[in-house]
């Protein structure tokens, strides 16, 4: 037994049963939607981890950590070079999508 709840009723536009599998039915619903329930879906880039270029990442990192270890005045700084450093191989070897 399936529940629905509506909230305004009046949003209801109409209903349809539909034979389903086995004793089951299928229902469509039909709602008036007001604008302020809707919301813009905003396009964003995701990377796709699993398909990341691992050597050509393996040897960036190489190259850089060597020419990097031990340079930096402050824990800071060597922080935050290293975080630049893990990006940039992100953005380089890590394909993305939309």
């Amino acid at each position: 037994m399936d529940i629905y709840l509506l909230r305004p009723e009046s949003s209801l536009i109409s209903c349809n049963i539909f034979p389903g599998i086995s004793d089951h039915n299928g229902f469509v619903f039909e709602v008036r939607w007001d604008e302020i329930f809707r919301k813009t879906k905003v396009e964003r880039i995701v990377p796709v981890y699993h398909e990341t270029d691992v050597l050509g990442l393996q040897a960036f990192l190489r190259e850089i950590f060597n020419m990097w270890a031990g340079n930096g005045n402050c824990v800071e700084e060597i922080r935050m070079s290293y975080k630049d450093i893990i990006f940039d191989g992100i953005k380089r070897y890590v394909p993305k999508k939309i």
